[in-house]
């Protein structure tokens, strides 16, 4: 079986020896990257399963960093950074990271994010429905989504996001069922990242996304996966 792949990319040495020898005791392969420059080229050479990013880089800016990697491709990211304000949060997760980790952190908790990140990475490999609403189209056995016949590209929990939903249709799903759904039970309360998610996947699908067809909201509940019935 395939180890899952880690590429960290942080300027600071004794770090990157520290998350290489504790991911590698639990079974991972890492390859390591100083740079944001370095961690590009790794990126297209290596296509890693996730990415630990550290946001303060010396030869780019950490949140440029994000989005030329999210370009690249899907694999999720996690961000590392000592800021812990709540704005910087949400603008990390805006450029495209999966999930946000303040230093100083433990060995298991970024262990437990890894985890939890790969499960709804690799969820998708089991069969599933074809769900058609209007223009948009999910094959979930293929994990390809369209919008009028053009392909969405998708986070791996914008992904989830999505499937959850749509797989729940025309009923109102909570704040907290779509946060322990997707992230788990420990970001139950955590509303603020949901909401930056779901306002990227509604950027995404939606023709106007400041009036969603698709995914609409229930005020202070959760959300609503709007199916249009054929005429």
């Amino acid at each position: 079986m395939k180890q899952t792949q880690i590429l960290i990319i942080d300027d600071e040495p004794p770090i990157r020896r520290a998350l290489r020898v504790g991911l590698e005791h639990n079974g991972y392969d890492v390859i390591l990257a100083a740079t944001g420059t370095e961690g590009l080229d790794m990126v297209a050479s290596h296509r890693p399963d996730l990415i630990i990013l550290d946001i303060g880089l010396p030869d780019m800016e950490g949140l440029d960093t994000c989005r030329q990697l999210r370009e690249w491709g899907k694999a999720p990211i996690i961000i590392l950074s000592v800021r812990e304000d709540q704005h910087f949060k949400i603008a990390a997760l805006d450029s495209g990271a999966d999930d946000y980790l303040t230093k100083p952190f433990s060995s298991e908790e970024l262990l437990a994010r890894i985890r939890a990140i790969m499960r709804r990475a690799n969820a998708i490999g089991t069969d599933g429905p074809v769900v058609t609403t209007g223009g948009l189209h999910m094959d979930f056995a293929r994990r390809h989504v369209t919008v009028d016949n053009t392909t969405i590209h998708l986070t791996p929990t914008e992904y989830e996001l999505l499937r959850y939903m749509a797989l729940h249709p025309d009923r109102v799903v909570t704040h907290r069922q779509l946060l322990t759904k997707v992230w788990g039970e420990q970001y139950a309360e955590d509303v603020h990242t949901l909401r930056v998610h779901m306002a990227n996947l509604r950027n995404k699908i939606e023709s106007n996304p400041a009036r969603p067809h698709h995914l609409q909201t229930e005020h202070r509940i959760g959300y609503r996966f709007r199916i249009e019935l054929a005429s």
